[in-house]
């Protein structure tokens, strides 16, 4: 009888210890699932916005380079285009402050390259003159760098997507292996009731023997 006792303790035990492991694995797992939904918001949708950012003030840099508005007054081009290369190297700082892929670093530092070295104009002379108007030689290559920008932009959007869904996909590995833990929870707390049902019917079954 006291062997059986023992026993029945002893399986009980182990099964609350696998409970109790099952419930760290679970913590842990419920964890990481933040943490890569966090990296999807932080990493990638919030980089996303930086890209647009950095699009649309790209896009104003080469309609001032342009002179797309023949009325717009241009004797400001220069600040309002240094300005936007400002605002655009913030958001590069912003960019650089996440986590990088290989492959996003070398983009974005070949497309700080193109906005610090190329598209840094100091002199309004070198896009229009008084005398033969728009330089426009000079700002077909202005334009050519903008391109090549521009496709820096493209390949940094499109890893995004693609590192979003990698992330994605993690998350919902880990969701399912939580939802087996979960099963598997199930069945222990099933196989514990059953095991204290048997140890406390059979020990009551004997006790009324006793006194029968």
């Amino acid at each position: 009888m006291k062997k059986k006792k023992l026993q029945a303790i002893a399986v009980i035990s182990v099964l609350l210890l696998l409970i109790y492991g099952k419930n760290l694995t679970e913590r842990q797992a419920f964890k990481s699932i933040s943490k890569t939904f966090t990296d999807v918001y932080n990493d990638r949708l919030v980089v996303e916005g930086y890209i647009f950012q950095i699009s649309d003030r790209l896009f104003s840099i080469q309609k001032l380079i342009d002179h797309c508005n023949m009325d717009y007054d241009y004797s400001r081009v220069i600040n309002e285009i240094d300005g936007h290369e400002k605002g655009i190297m913030d958001l590069i700082v912003d960019f650089e402050k996440t986590n990088l892929t290989i492959e996003e670093s070398d983009y974005l530092t070949d497309f700080k390259k193109i906005i610090e070295n190329d598209l840094s104009i100091k002199n309004y002379d070198l896009l229009y003159s008084d005398s033969s108007g728009v330089n426009t030689q000079q700002v077909k290559l202005y334009d050519q760098k903008i391109a090549l920008a521009k496709k820096d932009l493209e390949n940094l959007s499109k890893i995004q997507m693609d590192e979003g869904q990698k992330l994605i996909s993690k998350a919902k590995v880990q969701i399912n292996r939580s939802q087996i833990w979960a099963q598997f929870e199930v069945a222990l707390l099933i196989i514990l009731i059953i095991v204290i049902y048997i140890f406390l019917f059979k020990s009551s079954g004997k006790k009324q023997d006793v006194f029968s």
